[in-house]
């Protein structure tokens, strides 16, 4: 009785975690294998998994079936999770740079109101991240595959006033002054231009 409870605890467990996560399919493409007898079709996806939380992963998943293919895939997205940090829960932290083979992506940094402005398979990603202010841009491919990738690439390259200022041995506020400042800085720049104009 108490061995069947605990398997059922178990199973709770996992279904809870599973829930926690949305997916998002991102792209699906029919493949074909060459075979003795002719061709044999099947389908591949591309699948982000995130908690709109600050994690988030990517997986790709190949099988004769698309549900099969997509169970796949964000098995795999699953098991290959990110954790980056978000500013007020909403933005990134900084400006980044990503690539990946002919991918290059730009990600910055964007005011409150300003929305996710990023096309297809970028959008995916920061809909699952939980980032709700962005301005992306994909320069070269615009295969989702390499997006995606380059996409990670940045993200991975982001950091927290908190890991810099414990890199650094000074205190966040000291980290967060500097970086006020030179808002407040190019603020007062663009009204002077605008006074001007």
């Amino acid at each position: 009785m108490a061995r069947n409870q605990k398997e059922r605890g178990g199973r709770n467990d996992r279904d809870r975690q599973e829930s926690e996560f949305e997916d998002k399919l991102v792209f699906i493409n029919r493949v074909a294998k060459v075979v003795k007898g002719g061709r044999r079709f099947g389908f591949a996806a591309l699948v982000v998994v995130g908690d709109q939380k600050g994690r988030v992963g990517f997986g790709h998943g190949k099988a004769r079936e698309v549900p099969e293919a997509i169970r796949k895939a964000t098995d795999a997205a699953k098991q290959n999770l990110i954790r980056v940090p978000l500013r007020e829960g909403r933005t990134l932290h900084h400006d980044c740079t990503g690539h990946h083979g002919a991918g290059k992506v730009v990600l910055r940094a964007a005011p409150p109101g300003t929305g996710i402005i990023a096309g297809g398979p970028m959008r995916a990603v920061f809909e699952m991240l939980g980032v709700q202010d962005v301005v992306t841009k994909s320069i070269g491919t615009s295969n989702p595959y390499n997006m995606v990738r380059a996409t990670f690439d940045a993200l991975q390259n982001q950091s927290s006033p908190r890991r810099i200022a414990a890199k650094r041995g000074k205190k966040v506020a000291d980290i967060l002054s500097n970086r006020r400042g030179g808002g407040e800085d190019a603020a007062a720049a663009d009204d002077a231009q605008t006074a001007e104009a």
